[in-house]
């Protein structure tokens, strides 16, 4: 992470908790997972990663920071170009509303960062990773640092040494990030687990 955007080197943190969103405990509130059925938008993935990346960095946010520098945003498009990073985009009439994207390695996405210009968009788009990840059979999808937002879909801190257990033996299981393009199955595959409210 850099200290800010104009920042010209990279820190790295190890933090003593791991915060990880379940992939087949994820737990989508009724509220949102009836706005997500309507279906109004269109998603896609790795269609227009730069500029996905370029929205994470600018987004107004609450400390008018960011952690995305020069070198991050390098970084992150090169890995993309190797098939090691992807994006999960929103779209409304064509136009990019919302987006995520994270890295992949073997059984295992690292959560970067997210943005929406829309309410919601950007919580449609981690449903959508969701069901891509079931479909994959991945393992672990990891958010680094606690995040109050996404407790409401069942996040949870592990301690560093049980997540480096789990990162361990994931690592080295082989996984393709292949994109879900009906609608039907993304629901089929994030509904199961939604008894709660």
């Amino acid at each position: 992470m850099a200290e800010n955007n104009s920042c010209e080197k990279v820190n790295l943190y190890q933090p003593k908790n791991r915060f990880i969103i379940p992939i087949n405990n994820f737990h989508v509130p009724k509220k949102l997972l009836r706005l997500f059925k309507k279906n109004t938008f269109t998603f896609k993935a790795n269609s227009n990663f730069e500029n996905v990346i370029y929205n994470c960095q600018n987004i107004n946010r609450k400390d008018n920071g960011t952690w995305i520098n020069k070198i991050i945003l390098n970084t992150y498009i090169n890995l993309h170009y190797h098939n090691m990073c992807h994006s999960i985009e929103c779209y409304e009439n064509n136009n990019l509303v919302g987006g995520l994207y994270g890295v992949h390695i073997g059984a295992c996405f690292f959560g970067e960062s997210m943005f929406g210009k829309l309410s919601n968009v950007s919580k449609f788009c981690l449903i959508y990773l969701i069901a891509i990840l079931r479909k994959n059979l991945f393992c672990l999808l990891d958010s680094q640092f606690y995040n109050q937002h996404l407790v409401q879909f069942g996040a949870y801190e592990i301690s560093n040494d049980n997540y480096m257990k789990q990162l361990k033996q994931n690592i080295i299981t082989k996984r393709e990030f292949i994109f879900l393009d009906d609608f039907q199955e993304v629901l089929s595959l994030i509904q199961p687990n939604n008894i709660k409210s």
